[in-house]
């Protein structure tokens, strides 16, 4: 199941200079974003258990996106 709208896929890729896009294009990307995101929030999470807390904070985030 999606958890992204494509909308808002439509925008990043319109943003990033695309004047058309296949239905396919958009829902690739969504599945790559979504991911991604999946992978950073797993980093995440284990960053902050990692220092003994339970709350997701910002560098923790930042730590899993630089790895």
């Amino acid at each position: 199941m999606n958890r992204i709208p494509l909308a808002p896929v439509d925008r990043i890729m319109r943003k990033a200079g695309a004047e058309r896009i296949s239905e396919d294009a958009k829902q690739r990307l969504r599945t790559a974003v979504e991911e991604l995101g999946d992978e950073i929030a797993e980093d995440s999470d284990r960053a902050a258990e990692h220092a003994g807390r339970k709350t997701v904070r910002k560098e923790d985030v930042d730590l899993a996106v630089e790895v």
